[in-house]
């Protein structure tokens, strides 16, 4: 593990389920689930928002292979990881920013967006 210094971060967004972390972590696992419904005319049914009703949401996941290994030989000169400055527009879902070491991330958003749209001619 390194010691993780940053002296100015500037964030102008963080969204739903995104982390920002400064320093070392062994596991990281944002998750996130949307629905979203957009309609030219607003109405909203007290019934909507079931995630189970689509399959995107259940379906697993394709994991990578980590069947094969690299050899690797890593020396760190310095015992810091030393950051000047960074500035960062937007960290959106299950995104992650991090200074610092980490063992294992696992990240995942699922969106459905559906638009209802009106039918026939439009004025």
């Amino acid at each position: 593990m390194r010691i993780s210094m940053v002296k100015h971060i500037k964030v102008i967004s963080l969204r739903t389920d995104a982390i920002i972390h400064i320093g070392d972590v062994a596991y990281i696992h944002p998750s996130t689930n949307v629905l979203a419904v957009q309609r030219e005319i607003p109405i909203f049914y007290e019934n909507e928002g079931d995630l189970t009703k689509f399959s995107l949401f259940s379906q697993p996941i394709p994991q990578p292979s980590m069947k094969d290994t690299v050899p690797m030989n890593v020396i760190n000169i310095s015992p810091f990881i030393k950051v000047k400055r960074i500035k960062i527009q937007g960290v959106a879902a299950s995104a992650i920013f991090q200074v610092g070491s980490r063992k294992w991330v696992s990240s995942e958003a699922r969106v459905k967006h559906i638009r209802q749209l009106l039918r026939g001619k439009r004025p």
